[in-house]
């Protein structure tokens, strides 16, 4: 049975489009959302509210990881339960963070159902209905998969262009950060960058540059990923740019 009130949720995430669009995925539950973009400010959210009835704390943000977020929280609330949501597919990194204390890892990108799903599994909520699987796109990857992004955000078209919106504001400085860092040589903190780019890829259905941005933190070095990379940015700027005049 369905709670009379709704849970009331700390979403730790720095990137804005992935903040964005968990929200909107936690809110339609329904649940109240208290989000935070750093460590310090889910620290200083579980401060004034310690009562949330779950953390959906993000595995890397820019002040320290999420284990360790966690393991600092319950000092405050040591029964709250927890969920992390990370980019990685490693193996090792997913059973690090099941090793900290959370209860389940969420793989992002991930849809608005799948996310509902684990955080009622959690709070005791009725099951959504199961999402309706997209078909893979064929051949040569688009610049956008509608298809994609309508089903991660259960079809709402004004949903998608909201975000799309959001993103392609945050791509130019996320692409300068990438091609700044891989300059001097800083390969981890190109990694940074581009592990929270692919999650916004994957939210927005960009899939041409989610799979650049795979290709480039597989092989850092590679010239030729750094042109693929540069190049599905370049489209995808210049197309906006046109669709705005």
């Amino acid at each position: 049975m369905k709670p009379t009130t709704r849970p009331r949720i700390l979403l730790v995430e720095d990137d804005p489009v992935s903040r964005a669009f968990l929200s909107a995925a936690l809110e339609a539950l329904p649940a109240q959302v208290d989000a935070a973009a750093s460590c310090g400010q889910a620290r200083q959210c579980v401060q004034v509210m310690p009562d949330h009835a779950l953390w959906l704390i993000d595995a890397h943000l820019p002040d320290g990881g999420g284990a360790e977020l966690l393991a600092s929280l319950r000092a405050a609330a040591p029964r709250t339960p927890a969920l992390a949501h990370t980019a990685s597919t490693q193996r090792a990194d997913l059973d690090a963070l099941l090793a900290a204390g959370f209860l389940e890892v969420l793989v992002k990108p991930i849809a608005a159902r799948a996310l509902q799903g684990a955080v009622g599994r959690v709070l005791g909520l009725a099951p959504a209905p199961a999402d309706e699987v997209a078909p893979a796109p064929c051949g040569k990857l688009p610049d956008w998969d509608d298809a994609a992004a309508l089903a991660a955000l259960k079809g709402e078209p004004a949903h998608v262009a909201a975000l799309r919106r959001l993103f392609l504001g945050e791509l130019p400085g996320q692409r300068q950060a990438v091609a700044a860092a891989l300059a001097a040589g800083a390969v981890d903190r190109a990694g940074s960058e581009l592990h929270r780019l692919r999650a916004s890829c994957g939210f927005v259905g960009a899939a041409r540059l989610g799979a650049a941005v795979q290709a480039l933190q597989a092989a850092p070095h590679s010239d030729a990923a750094r042109r693929r990379f540069e190049e599905a940015a370049d489209d995808l700027l210049a197309a906006a740019a046109t669709a705005a005049r």
